[in-house]
């Protein structure tokens, strides 16, 4: 099936070699197909996975997403008033359905983030978070 991640790559790849205007009108592709924000310049690992193709993502321009992500529905990565930095997302994350992953944070590798979560603050690695705002629930043995 046809996610918004695989026009994501092909638009980064497209804008790495430098090439005008592809890229944009493949964010614009993404935008009209997926009503999802996940523009060409954001940092996507490889094995990265949007649910349900990536439907009402919102993710900001300089975020950076690990490799094998799994990304819900109506997730947002973005910045928050008064803060030039955005989140840096690491390996083998899951961002539950409507969560929110707002400001100058880091969450770890191995995190689970409920869903609706709001994280406004840094999430260690194999920890399991959810509320508004977050709070570590638990942790993930290994």
């Amino acid at each position: 099936m046809l996610n918004a991640y695989k026009f994501y790559r092909l638009s980064h790849v497209l804008y790495q070699k430098k090439i005008p205007i592809l890229p944009s009108i493949l964010k614009l592709f993404i935008f009209l197909i997926y009503n999802s924000s996940i523009p060409f310049q954001a940092k996507i690992g490889k094995g990265s996975h949007f649910a349900y193709g990536g439907i009402g993502v919102v993710v900001h321009k300089n975020s950076v997403i690990g490799k094998n992500c799994q990304i819900g529905s109506n997730v947002t990565i973005g910045g928050r008033s008064g803060h030039q930095k955005v989140p840096i997302i690491g390996d083998n994350v899951y961002l539950a359905t409507g969560s929110k992953i707002l400001g100058p944070i880091e969450i770890g590798n191995n995190v689970t983030v409920g869903a609706n979560a709001v994280v406004i603050s840094n999430v260690p690695d194999n920890a399991v978070v959810g509320g508004v705002p977050a709070k570590i629930i638990k942790y993930i043995n290994e």
